[in-house]
């Protein structure tokens, strides 16, 4: 057997290892439990009640000023770091079967979520260690450094309309039901099966939908010399609420992001993996 398929090999009864399994499971109840709150904060954003981060990371602040919320955040840091590793695991080795395009894509989104699942672990444990965490800080300090480089207005433009085709992408994930393969659906009782693959599409379209804005804003933080309009997903739920128009979207994404929420927690169960 050659070092490539040693290595592969290693990796994949790593990846098998049931103590990690069972922590990504409870990282997706970690994560369902992040976007439960997220889209509370959301909401009370349209309701014109809140002045905190609209994002993940507003939600581990508000997790954090719970009774025993900073023993909950250690515990979600750990399976949103199983749930890294397990993407990982799955980017490098990839699926079983033809290593066709699609497969190849699918390996580059795990890769992209494993770094997700990583940063919101990293932000879970600079809260709890009692830091600011604010991605929205966080982006438009980074968008304003790009922007005194040359070339740094190109790049921000860049990133923004990277930003726009991934909401894009995730909203036509979540309508055509491509989440569905990862889900043992065939384990799911009759009459749950339709009602969580309803709560996955509204959940990928909302926060598509709202990834597309953040972009939108990014591209007009790069051509107006504007780095607060790059805070992500912050300045684009806080951008729909200062619209008439834009609250009432603004309730349906919240609603949408809840729905992910919930979907998240019942991947808990069904998810492959």
């Amino acid at each position: 057997m050659s070092t490539a398929s040693n290595v592969k090999h290693t990796a994949s009864r790593a990846a098998e290892s049931k103590p990690l399994e069972y922590l990504a499971r409870g990282g997706f109840i970690g994560y369902g439990i992040i976007h439960l709150l997220f889209a509370w904060i959301a909401l009370q954003v349209a309701m014109g009640g809140s002045g905190q981060d609209s994002d993940q990371s507003g939600a581990l602040q508000a997790i954090a000023k719970q009774p025993f919320g900073k023993t909950l955040l250690i515990i979600i840091a750990v399976g949103l770091v199983a749930m890294a590793i397990w993407q990982a695991f799955e980017a490098a080795i990839g699926e079983s079967g033809p290593q066709d395009r699609r497969a190849m894509a699918e390996r580059v989104l795990n890769g992209v979520r494993a770094v997700l699942y990583s940063y919101l672990a990293w932000n879970a444990v600079k809260v709890v260690q009692g830091a600011d965490a604010s991605m929205g800080d966080s982006n438009a300090g980074m968008t304003a450094g790009l922007m005194d480089s040359d070339g740094g207005r190109i790049l921000v433009g860049l990133i923004g309309l990277i930003v726009l085709g991934v909401g894009v992408g995730m909203a036509i994930y979540g309508y055509k039901k491509k989440f569905t393969r990862h889900l043992n659906t065939q384990e799911m009782p009759a009459g749950t099966r339709k009602p969580i693959i309803r709560l996955g599409m509204a959940g990928y379209m909302a926060k598509g939908t709202a990834y597309a804005i953040a972009g939108l804003l990014v591209v007009s933080a790069a051509l107006n010399y504007d780095p607060e309009k790059a805070r992500g997903l912050d300045a684009a739920l806080k951008t729909l609420a200062a619209n008439s128009w834009g609250v009432w979207l603004l309730v349906l994404i919240a609603a949408g992001i809840a729905a992910f929420g919930v979907y998240c927690l019942a991947q808990s169960k069904y998810r492959k993996i």
